[in-house]
């Protein structure tokens, strides 16, 4: 018996999972696989360049639902999931990490009665202002099936009440990454392109609204960048809101190189080549592990606390790193899609 599931996806840390997931579906005769693209990342070089390289399969529903409040974005991803879900009546909707898309997914889902899948369930930054720990509580609370990177993961599902359903697959992301190494070595010129070979540099990426939105925060970290880059260069793939925020106060920092948002290989052979990564990002601080590259993340706690406890990441309020510097074997080892997948399968396989 085919079971369809319907995936839900919006931006770009959710296109790099669920391209290493769609693999494996792919490849199962008994699982068919619907893509629903929320556009909440509908800039080109924020979405489009990630179906085209990973050979996600082409969406079918798309939408465009980027900008906007986070209430007025989450209604209207929430009223058009809701009529796909009427209309094509999968099995399952599977959602990625913590987005509106993420929500609105899953409460769409939920309150069809149609069972709730969440890949990269139970991280806790315990930071509620943050909206991403909203989504992700939220998600967690409405899942039937919860699958966590690490151990951790399941931990704090367990202190809220949650133990049914939940399982320790491993981190997709780090499925995506091995892949992107490889292929990023034969389809990357971009250090070349940006004239990078030989040079000593670090990487940085910065889009959070609570770091972009906060005049005063927004100068310490513009003050931060600017410091790390009397070191060494800064190369600076600077997203969208960003640049906005950059253009519309006029700051230009020094020593720093501006670039346009990368495609997905192109980060990745950066990444290899660089010396530190600064982000905001929660993806990009185990890229960097994955490439084993230290972190500075740009915020105030993270999700991610393994990447902090093996001395891989510290927050940029902290002094250095953990010592001595330890392997995460949480993550798994590049077969946390097909652990995924399998763990789907077999509670399709219970439901009627």
């Amino acid at each position: 018996m085919t079971r369809t599931i319907l995936t839900v996806v919006g931006a770009r840390p959710q296109f790099i999972k669920a391209a290493a997931v769609s693999r494996v579906i792919a490849d199962r005769p008994n699982l068919n696989e619907l893509i629903v693209h929320t556009g909440q990342h509908y800039d080109p070089g924020m979405s489009d360049v990630f179906f085209d390289e990973l050979g996600i399969p082409v969406p079918a529903r798309r939408y465009e639902f980027g900008g906007g409040t986070h209430g007025a974005m989450t209604g209207k991803m929430l009223a058009a999931i809701e009529d796909a879900l009427v209309e094509d009546k999968p099995d399952a909707v599977l959602v990625y990490g913590d987005t509106n898309s993420t929500l609105a997914g899953a409460l769409a889902a939920a309150k069809l009665h149609i069972p709730v899948i969440h890949i990269e369930a139970g991280l806790r930054s315990f930071n509620r202002r943050m909206p991403e720990e909203i989504n992700r509580v939220m998600a967690d609370h409405l899942s039937a099936l919860l699958l966590c990177p690490t151990q951790t993961g399941v931990d704090n599902l367990k202190a809220e009440g949650i133990i049914k359903g939940v399982h320790a697959v491993g981190d997709v992301m780090h499925d995506a990454t091995l892949y992107a190494i490889e292929q990023s070595k034969a389809k990357s010129d971009v250090i070349d392109k940006l004239d990078l070979k030989g040079r000593d540099y670090e990487v940085c990426t910065l889009h959070r609204a609570e770091n972009t939105d906060d005049v005063e925060r927004f100068a310490l970290i513009i003050a931060f960048l600017e410091k790390q880059a009397e070191e060494r260069l800064v190369v600076f793939p600077v997203h969208p809101r960003t640049r906005k925020v950059m253009a519309e106060r006029g700051i230009t920092p020094k020593g720093v190189m501006q670039v346009d948002p990368m495609g997905y290989f192109d980060l990745h052979r950066l990444l290899a080549g660089s010396s530190l990564v600064l982000t905001d990002s929660g993806g990009l601080q185990k890229e960097a592990y994955f490439h084993r590259k230290p972190a500075i993340t740009m915020r105030d706690e993270t999700e991610w606390v393994e990447t902090v406890e093996a001395g891989w990441n510290r927050l940029w309020t902290q002094d250095d790193w953990i010592s001595p510097r330890h392997e995460i074997p949480d993550y798994g080892q590049g077969d946390a899609a097909d652990r995924s997948v399998d763990a789907i399968e077999t509670f399709l396989a219970g439901v009627n």
